[in-house]
């Protein structure tokens, strides 16, 4: 990686959004959450006949926090004798139950799983919360009781009988509260929604959807798809209360604007993390790496196209531009790096920094490779295990992922492949918003893409396409000018190979 610098970047639009950070765009979270405290609160006390609060939020808003304060402020009101929370997945109901038995204590939380998956429990949640495989072990005095959807909705007669009604006279739970709620979809929620007669749905609405819409056996009924995110069966109806939160907690003050190009509906969207509060220390590098490194560690979402190479398998099999991505990681690698952050109060206010170093990496993975899919995935993880070998990288340092799985998940720097690389059209799988919303919005440090050259050539000639099909929420499948707004917020640099 010697020699004279090959790549020039040239900078992303200037965003003249106002800038707001820290306690001031904390505060705007704040107050979203108390707006729905209080309907769930005038809910439980019989004020309103709402019966859906929706509290919907871009990536990296703060979602945990919001729902863990919105059951500890519910379980204080008088007609709230106990909830329960689901996911459509253990991991993400894992950490929820560890977090809520450290607020609540570990006797008001109980985490219920299968007999097959208690192995699965890290050490860390069953210190935390009550874990159990039954219903008849679970304490009736419990205040909170969390699973997946499937198994709380497979328990549904056995939690009545074990319980009896809650405060609202009929029903288990008193209130139902759904974590990554525009992930279930509606027939997992039809399977629970029994459960208690008022349900609070907390998520982000750029997350990919349950299913792809395009699969839905009922497209002749555009009101009722049982496969899509259960949300959006109720967003209008008459008892149903939605909140945004304006602020997001992930990014560094240089990506907001990317988040703004995808969230373009969030107005406003602010960024609690300010100017200078995540830095990546690079070692010392030379030529090309010492470029794209130098601006990542900017915190500007970075793009490097490239030209010459030979011709790839597919588009979204690309061993030779996989290798361009492998040459930088390697030379970051082989000098060692670390990252630091500020951290915040729960009202935003800045406190001390922490320093993670690769040479002893703890928290969330340093970076993650992301891909989409076939044969890209495995490539992706044969490059990961080729350099964690090469350099002895300890675990946390290096690892690789589909898109797919890493919704919901953080990690320092995102290294991916853009999905329009090399294609000749825009299409339902490389226009996806969620997987291009996850592959973009997971990395609190530093965004790295990679694609062949021609990408303005794609968008300036392909055949505009609807943003929504389906009546699905947001711009689901991507036209080109919602592409073209998204690359304008990366620096963007050309390897010519």
């Amino acid at each position: 990686m010697s020699g004279r610098s090959k790549v020039t970047f040239v900078a992303p639009r200037l965003d003249t959004s106002p800038a707001v950070h820290h306690e001031e765009a904390a505060a705007a979270n704040i107050a979203a959450v108390g707006d729905a405290i209080r309907e769930v609160s005038r809910a439980l006390s019989g004020a309103n006949e709402t019966d859906k609060i929706l509290l919907r939020a871009a990536a990296g808003a703060g979602k945990s926090y919001a729902l863990r304060r919105m059951v500890k402020e519910s379980l204080d009101h008088p007609s709230c004798t106990r909830v329960a929370v689901t996911a459509f997945a253990n991991k993400q109901v894992f950490p929820l139950a560890e977090s809520l038995g450290r607020e609540l204590g570990k006797k008001n939380v109980c985490l219920l799983v299968s007999q097959a998956r208690l192995g699965d429990v890290p050490d860390s949640t069953n210190k935390e919360a009550t874990v159990v495989s039954s219903t008849s072990s679970i304490s009736t005095d419990v205040k909170v009781v969390l699973g997946t959807s499937h198994r709380l909705g497979y328990e549904i007669g056995r939690f009545a009988a074990h319980f009896g009604a809650g405060s609202n006279g009929s029903k288990t739970f008193d209130l139902l509260f759904v974590d990554e709620a525009w992930q279930l979809p509606l027939h997992r929620f039809t399977a629970v929604k029994g459960l208690a007669p008022i349900a609070v749905g907390v998520g982000d609405v750029g997350q990919l959807p349950p299913i792809d819409p395009s699969q839905n056996p009922w497209r002749g009924d555009p009101g009722y798809n049982p496969y899509r995110a259960w949300p959006t069966q109720f967003e209008r109806e008459k008892g149903t209360f939605a909140v945004d939160l304006p602020a997001v907690w992930r990014p560094t003050a240089a990506q907001l604007p990317l988040w703004r190009a995808f969230y373009e509906e969030w107005d406003p969207l602010y960024c609690v993390a300010g100017p200078g509060d995540r830095r990546i220390e690079l070692p010392h590098l030379t030529g090309i790496a010492a470029d794209i490194w130098g601006s990542v560690a900017t915190g500007v979402p970075t793009l490097v196209e490239v030209d010459g190479l030979e011709d790839p398998e597919a588009p979204d099999i690309d061993a030779p531009l996989l290798a361009v991505a492998e040459d930088m990681l390697d030379a970051l690698l082989a000098g060692g790096f670390a990252v630091s952050a500020c951290g915040y109060d729960d009202g935003g206010a800045p406190g001390p920094s922490k320093r993670v170093a690769s040479a002893t990496p703890s928290g969330d993975p340093l970076i993650v490779v992301l891909a989409t899919r076939n044969q890209a995935v495995d490539d992706a993880a044969e490059m990961v295990e080729r350099l964690c070998l090469k350099h002895a990288l300890p675990d946390g340092v290096l690892v690789a992922s589909t898109v797919d799985s890493w919704q919901g998940q953080t990690n320092a720097i995102t290294v991916a492949l853009h999905p329009l690389s090399g294609a000749s059209k825009l299409d339902e799988f490389n226009s996806a918003f969620g997987r291009l919303a996850v592959t973009c919005t997971r990395a609190t440090h530093g965004l790295l893409l990679f694609a062949r050259a021609g990408l303005d050539d794609l968008l300036a000639t392909a055949p505009p396409r609807q943003g929504t099909p389906f009546g699905e929420p947001g711009t689901r499948a991507l036209p080109r000018q919602t592409h073209q707004r998204i690359l304008a917020t990366f620096a963007r640099g050309v390897l010519r190979r």
